[in-house]
């Protein structure tokens, strides 16, 4: 499968937002800490727009996030990957997969679906179905585990805590898990730092890699940022967006939370230099979620 391309040395990260709002100071917490733990070990940083739903899709969150990132002093290696002019290797990922027996035809809808799918449709053959279907990755391990850099071991137990996944919707549009493993491996990604709210996604994106026969990044899942009525930040809870005319501020804000401590800089390029210079990622508070204030 030509998903892959002449992978980098040393580390390579990324920051992959989905283009449905500007960001929020959650989604800024993300950023920062994954690229100053690029930085801080002198590796790549990519920009990856995750444009796979027109559905929930702003036209103009995509421009409006790179603006902030930019006006933030986050600035990325290479070029902008969109996922939406990457299809095709989706369709070449789903093949493999088909050929090696790893997906199948549901027919199932939400409402029948529990939070760990059960595998009612497992046995459904590809090819066997007119209807209507999504296609399911099933996950052949009975169970995970991983080393997070922050909360250290992380296992996870088929049919409790995870289960098969779709891969493709039943509108024919690609679905979130398979699209981010193939342009991680496309981009030759060594460590992933992201909110602790995509922990669930973890295992299913490790299953897959295996399937795909690559070796999986690096994981680190740092707390996510809660509004004062204790619910996540979120596009979906219409978080409110940062302000790019208070950059500085918000860089400080950010350096606050993440538990960085005494970062001087009268410019987000001299808080970011020298928040590099002393990151420490065992600073982070190991929590899945805290508020700002605290």
């Amino acid at each position: 499968m030509d998903i892959l391309t002449k992978r980098e040395t040393g580390y390579v990260g990324r920051f992959a937002p989905s283009p449905t709002g500007p960001l929020h100071f959650g989604s800024l917490v993300a950023a920062v800490a994954s690229y100053l733990d690029a930085r801080s070990q002198q590796g790549s940083w990519h920009l990856r727009i995750e444009d796979l739903d027109p559905t929930r899709e702003s036209a103009s969150a995509a421009n409006n996030i790179i603006q902030q990132l930019e006006l933030h002093g986050l600035n990325w290696d290479g070029d902008i990957l969109y996922q939406s002019e990457r299809l095709d290797s989706y369709e070449q990922a789903r093949d493999q997969l088909t050929l090696h027996e790893h997906l199948y035809p549901c027919i199932c809808t939400r409402k029948e679906t529990d939070r760990v799918y059960s595998g009612r449709c497992l046995n459904k053959a590809i090819g066997d179905l007119s209807q209507p279907h999504s296609l399911r990755f099933h996950i052949s391990e009975s169970e995970l585990t991983i080393q997070d850099r922050l909360f250290g071991q992380l296992q996870w137990t088929k049919h409790r805590d995870m289960g098969d996944f779709i891969v493709r919707r039943k509108d024919g549009l690609d679905a979130y898990q398979l699209a981010v493993v193939v342009d991680d491996i496309h981009q030759g990604i060594t460590d992933i730092l992201r909110g602790a709210d995509l922990i669930h996604s973890t295992p299913l994106q490790v299953s897959l890699f295996k399937a795909l026969r690559e070796p999986h990044p690096r994981y680190c899942h740092i707390p996510v940022v809660l509004a004062t009525d204790g619910r996540k930040l979120s596009k979906q809870a219409f978080a409110e967006p940062i302000s790019s005319g208070t950059a500085v501020e918000n860089i400080r804000r950010v350096l606050n939370f993440l538990n960085q401590k005494n970062i001087q800089g009268k410019s987000v390029n001299e808080l970011l230099r020298n928040a590099t210079i002393t990151w420490n990622i065992d600073r982070i508070p190991k929590l899945r979620g805290r508020s700002e204030k605290t």
